[in-house]
């Protein structure tokens, strides 16, 4: 549930940034057109990623060298400062919608050469990269925009390279954006259908979820279903909302993942683990803590009630 909210997050990102006037229309567009280059198969998705993911780092790059060449750069405005810790809680709360991504790397296990040995590795240097890039690009907009300027500012990037003098730019940053939400979106729509998969092959979701395609070797009955969830939530939600309970849910499983690998072992790692995600969780917005809660309750109850059955 959570993950399918990170989707249509990601659909209304590319849509506000290619047509904010049209945003839901762009974003179910997206999501209909993703999924039939997954339902083809993982060699033309990666194939895909690859070349988003180059798209991307080159904007980003530009972004960066523009920030820090233009003279409009202050790097004393770049330190850790003094913050309420609710506020930091929430900021990371948040902030953990962008990073849960990794763990979908281990959801495409068959469908990777190798996995025992891809796989381990693929997720800490995915981690690694995903943590210098940001650092970068947030200290880039630091300078350039200080503090109180990046809160108010409703794309970062584009009013970063407009105030370091470079306003041709934008264009470019605001295409750029867009095929990074674009990314984030192709790779969430493939993860979830995999999850899909596993999850119905266990007769933890209809059995049928479970087939695959005997040509392209994909579970196309899950993308599918993905695919019409994602776009039904893309064309009606609000995208402050499922990002916050994308959050929420994300937090929570993880929450779950921990305590039950404490109950194996009673080691420090889960504990502190299962104590960050229940705070971070809580710090978040009020409606996505009440939405997000009811949601995993009622989940909870669906599921006690098939066990007993």
């Amino acid at each position: 549930v959570g993950k399918t909210a990170s989707c249509a997050a990601m659909a209304l990102t590319v849509g506000f940034y290619a047509w904010p006037a049209q945003a839901h229309a762009v974003a179910v567009g997206a999501v209909v057109g993703l999924t039939a280059v997954n339902y083809r198969g993982i060699q033309k998705s990666a194939l895909l990623t690859r070349l988003i993911v180059a798209t991307v780092l080159a904007v980003l790059a530009a972004v960066v060298v523009i920030g820090w060449g233009s003279g409009h750069a202050d790097a004393g405005l770049v330190r850790l400062t003094g913050g309420s810790v609710p506020g930091v809680l929430q900021a990371a709360g948040l902030l953990f919608f962008a990073f849960a991504g990794y763990a979908r790397i281990a959801t495409l296990g068959e469908e990777v050469r190798e996995p025992a040995r891809t796989i381990p590795r693929a997720i800490p240097i995915a981690l690694a990269l995903t943590l210098l890039v940001y650092a970068a690009v947030a200290a880039t907009l630091i300078a350039v925009l200080g503090t109180a300027g990046l809160a108010a500012a409703p794309a970062p990037l584009a009013d970063a390279v407009r105030a370091a003098g470079a306003p041709w730019f934008e264009p470019v940053v605001r295409a750029g954006a867009a095929v990074a939400a674009l990314g984030s979106l192709l790779s969430l729509i493939l993860g979830v259908s995999r999850t899909t998969l596993a999850m119905a092959r266990d007769r933890h979701l209809p059995a049928p979820l479970a087939a695959v395609h005997p040509r392209f070797a994909v579970p196309h009955r899950a993308e599918v279903a993905v695919g019409v969830l994602v776009a039904a939530a893309a064309a009606v939600a609000d995208i402050r909302g499922v990002i916050g309970f994308s959050s929420f849910a994300v937090l929570g499983y993880y929450a779950i993942a921990n305590a039950s690998a404490w109950t194996l072992g009673r080691r420090l790692i889960p504990a502190v683990g299962l104590v960050g995600c229940v705070a971070l969780a809580a710090a978040l917005p009020l409606a996505s803590v009440v939405v997000g809660a009811g949601v995993l309750a009622v989940g909870a109850l669906i599921y006690a009630g098939w066990r007993l059955r």
